[in-house]
This record gives structure tokens, C-alpha cells and sequence, in this order.
């Protein structure tokens, strides 16, 4: 309506992927902001264009995309999983067969646009194989039954040396190059050093401009999905599964379609993982990777896309804010600083006792450890003060500046 750009005069408005005008200028404003980290425009933004952040950065978008798949099975169907690290390893090595090289390793060398999208298609197929089984449980079931995924996986992965690599070795990934097909040159190289457009990139940040195409496609897809007949049908089983089914929703055909598109998203994530570090072993598939991503749905607000994107990039960075904060903390207690008695009872230095050790010698918890322990306590917190995680927080903010100076 002319004047009144709250107002919708239609349903098909007010599902709208961005109904707002504040929502489009919000989203393009995000993006623009996106595409100037590593130019460093912004002054604020300055910072993360350092290679050691868009290292971070890099994997929060390939974290948010698999996080997106979690979200779908969880936040939108109601599903608990605790299996995303196997899909995410299936995708993985489907790439490195696809598209890998080495000697006395299963590779052919395939070009990225055959071996990316199969490395969805793969561990979606094998999700389908798995659905009729989980579906039959619910609930602690469900998740119980999704946690041996893990682990056979796990097993697998570590006894196929010629697919994943001598254990503790692992396997080289493919690079992340545009062929047409097994030609020497690439069309565009997304790894390495070199110019775009006049423009001197380093190879981190011409990876983060692939991968935040990436992400903004999948954020897109999973967005619309809660807007079509099927994303309907998976909140319906999610709320009341037999009254769906009454209503003449099928129970089962949604949470094969459910899990068949989170193995998709996991599959990819996964591919995209083992390219960008390189090298992986294959005990990075484990249970914390899967706990990791069951910390970005909650901390971010299941069954929300704005809240899945906001956990995906406080889960990465945590660690590294975690780290800076306890060197800080280390530093003023050996140079006696303002905060000196802090650092002295917080972070064990030459041996003394400390709750947080930066020397593998020393007593406490490692800052590995000390993350763990975030990511639990996070996870209990969100879930008994705020459901709905930092989406539920922005929420509040939000609509108390839109009330505002009314308070009620």
C-alpha cells in the first residue's frame, strides 16, 4: 500500500522472504558491508582483513552452511540429530574422489562443477537411505540412533586409507579452482594470490568472496523454504505430527525430504571444509563437530535462518575472542597490570594454579577445554532463559527501540 509500507495487502506479501523495506535496505547494507572486508574500506571493518581472520570468517560461512542444513532438520522439522559430522564427512570425501589427485588414493581429478554439487547429492542419498530408520524414533531415540552415525562413520573413515588417507596423515583435498575440465590452467582460481579487477587479493580473500556467494544462495534456499508446501508440511510434523497426518501430511515422506536436505547442506559444508584447510584427518569427523553445530542452532535460535547466521559466526569466533581475552589476562598478571589479581587467580603462569592454562604443562583447562565448557554452558543457558538465542535477543532490542520512549 502506497504510504503504508508496514501494511500488507496480501498473503503473498507478508511472506515475503524480505516484506520490509528496512529489511532489504538491512540485507543489501550487510552485503555491501561483506564485500569490503577484505578491501579494507570501512575502518571498522579494517581488522578482518587481516589473513588470520578471513581464515575464521571463511569457515563461519562454511559452518553457517551446514548449520543451515541442522536447522532445517531440527529447527524446522523437529528432528534431533546429532549425526551432521558424518554427512559432513561423506560430502568431504566424495570431493576428494571426485575431485582429488594423489598417488595410491582414490581420485579422478574432476573439475569443481561435477564434484560440488555431487558432494551434496551423495550424502543427501545416503540421508533417504537412513530416514526409514530414524523416522521410526523420536526424541532421545532419534538423537541416540543419529550418534552412531557418528562413530561408524567415524570408524570408516579411519580404515579407508585409500579414500581417506593413512590415519593422523589424512589426504590432500582438491583446490578450489574453475575448470572446464582437466585442463593445466584454471579459468579462475580461488586459492591462490593474484588480481580481480585491477585489485590485489590475497587467496584467503578471494576464497571468502566464493564462499559468501555460497552462503548467500544457501541462506537464500533455506530461507524460501519455510515459505513452500514443503517447508509447511515439515513445521506441521514439527508442532503436531498426528494431527498433520490427520490433516493429510505425510509423516514419513517430510522427514525423509527433511533429512535428505540436511545431508545435502552438510554434504556440501563438508566438501567446502576439506578444500579451504587443505588437509584433514579423518578424526575431524567427530562428536564435538557435531555438538559444534547443535551450539549454532541453539545459540542462534532454532528454526530461525537470522538467528543460524548470527550463531554460526559467534561459534567460530568465540574461541578466538576466548584466546585474546586470556593472553590479556596472562600479559597484566606478568606485567602487573590494572588487572593483575584477576590474571593471577584466572590463568596459570610457570606452573601455579590458575582455572585457565596457556602451556600444555600446567595446571587447568586448556582453552580447548575451556571452550568445550562455554559451549555447554551457552547451550544450557539459551535453552532455560531464551529459546530463541541471539535471534530472540535481537528481537527485544528491536522492538523496544520500535516502542520507544512507550514502554508498554
Amino acid at each position: 500500500m502506497r504510504g503504508r509500507p508496514n501494511l500488507f495487502a496480501s498473503y503473498a506479501a507478508e511472506q515475503g522472504i524480505l516484506p520490509t523495506t528496512t529489511k532489504k535496505v538491512s540485507a543489501v547494507l550487510l552485503v555491501i558491508a561483506a564485500i569490503t572486508i577484505p578491501l579494507e574500506v570501512l575502518p571498522v571493518l579494517s581488522q578482518f582483513s587481516q589473513p588470520s581472520w578471513l581464515v575464521l570468517l571463511n569457515r563461519s560461512l562454511i559452518f553457517l552452511i551446514a548449520a543451515l542444513g541442522l536447522n532445517i532438520l531440527v529447527g524446522l522439522a523437529g528432528q534431533v540429530s546429532l549425526g551432521h559430522a558424518f554427512f559432513m564427512g561423506v560430502g568431504a570425501y566424495t570431493a576428494a574422489v571426485l575431485g582429488g589427485t594423489g598417488a595410491g588414493l582414490w581420485s579422478l581429478g574432476l573439475p569443481i562443477w561435477v564434484w560440488l554439487p555431487l558432494s551434496g547429492i551423495i550424502p543427501a542419498l545416503l540421508g533417504i537411505l537412513i530416514a526409514p530408520t530414524a523416522v521410526r524414533v523420536r526424541g532421545l531415540y532419534l538423537a541416540i540412533v543419529t550418534l552412531g552415525l557418528v562413530f561408524i562413520g567415524e570408524h570408516i573413515f579411519r580404515n579407508a586409507n585409500s579414500i581417506a588417507g593413512a590415519p593422523e596423515v589424512g589426504r590432500e583435498w582438491p583446490r578450489l579452482e574453475l575448470r572446464i575440465w582437466k585442463e593445466e590452467n584454471p579459468l579462475i582460481d580461488f586459492a591462490s594470490d593474484g588480481n580481480w579487477f585491477g585489485v590485489s587479493l590475497p587467496g584467503e580473500a578471494k576464497t571468502f568472496y566464493f564462499l559468501l556467494v555460497m552462503a548467500i544462495v544457501f541462506v537464500f534456499l533455506a530461507k524460501n523454504l519455510g515459505r513452500t508446501r514443503i517447508g509447511r508440511s515439515f513445521a506441521a510434523i514439527r508442532d503436531r505430527d498426528v494431527a498433520a497426518e490427520i490433516m493429510g501430511v505425510g509423516e514419513f515422506r517430510a522427514k525423509t525430504q527433511a533429512f535428505a536436505i540436511s545431508s545435502f547442506y552438510a554434504g556440501v559444508s563438508g566438501a567446502l571444509f576439506g578444500v579451504v584447510v587443505g588437509r584433514l584427518i579423518p578424526e575431524t569427523w567427530n562428536l564435538f563437530l557435531s555438538v559444534q553445530f547443535v551450539a549454532i542452532v541453539l545459540i542462534g535460535g532454532a528454526g530461525t535462518v537470522a538467528g543460524t547466521v548470527l550463531g554460526s559466526f559467534f561459534v567460530v569466533l568465540m574461541p578466538r575472542m576466548v584466546e585474546n581475552v586470556t593472553r590479556f589476562l596472562g600479559d597484566q598478571a606478568i606485567d602487573g597490570g590494572v588487572l593483575s589479581i584477576v590474571g593471577d587467580f584466572v590463568v596459570s603462569i610457570d606452573g601455579d594454579f590458575g582455572l585457565i592454562s596457556l602451556s600444555a604443562q600446567g595446571p587447568g583447562l586448556s582453552i580447548f577445554q575451556l571452550n568445550q565448557v562455554i559451549y555447554g554452558l551457552l547451550i544450557a543457558v539459551f535453552l532455560i532463559s531464551e529459546p530463541l538465542g541471539l535471534f530472540g535477543i535481537w528481537i527485544r532490542i528491536r522492538n523496544y527501540w520500535k516502542g520507544w520512549p512507550f514502554t508498554y
